[in-house]
């Protein structure tokens, strides 16, 4: 296991659309390990491969620092309701802005033996399910904030 580079907003490979994954290979579970020792050595809630340089369609969450879920090829069913609220990203370091997103998503993905299942969230898993597809899509949160991004240590300086 390893920690690996985080890719950063202006590198090409973040704009680009990820492959579906066919079958799970050690390297896969290797890259999987990786993505989560690289998440939680950043500190975040969430790392899609794309963050780390995979185009394959493979993201991490983990937003109560207990419950790692792992979501292989995730498609979204469903989605209603709304939340507004502050979002960062790893590949936006520093950065965070104002972004509305659905406040419940139902999504299928495929676990590590290719099993498919489905994964129900609101609020926060929501937020960081929508945002985690959105990079296999090629897309960053920026493209949906609400007025100008703003330095982290500005938000933390009101608390």
């Amino acid at each position: 296991m390893a920690i690996r580079e985080i890719r950063e907003m202006g590198d090409n490979i973040l704009n680009t659309v990820c492959k579906e994954v066919k079958e799970v290979t050690p390297r896969t579970k290797d890259l999987i390990d990786d993505m989560f020792d690289t998440m939680y050595e950043a500190n975040g809630v969430g790392l899609a491969a794309p963050q780390v340089g995979i185009l394959k369609r493979i993201v991490v969450i983990d937003v109560t620092g207990e419950d790692p879920i792992l979501m292989i090829n995730p498609k979204i069913l469903e989605t209603s309701g709304e939340q507004t609220g502050q979002e960062g990203c790893l590949s936006v370091p520093g950065k965070s802005g104002l972004v509305t997103r659905p406040n419940y998503v139902k999504a299928l993905a495929y676990n590590e033996n290719m099993e498919p299942f489905e994964i129900e969230g609101t609020e926060l898993l929501a937020r960081a399910i929508l945002h985690e597809v959105d990079h296999l899509d090629g897309h960053l949160y920026v493209e949906k904030v609400e007025g100008p991004l703003m330095d982290v240590t500005d938000l933390e300086e009101e608390d």
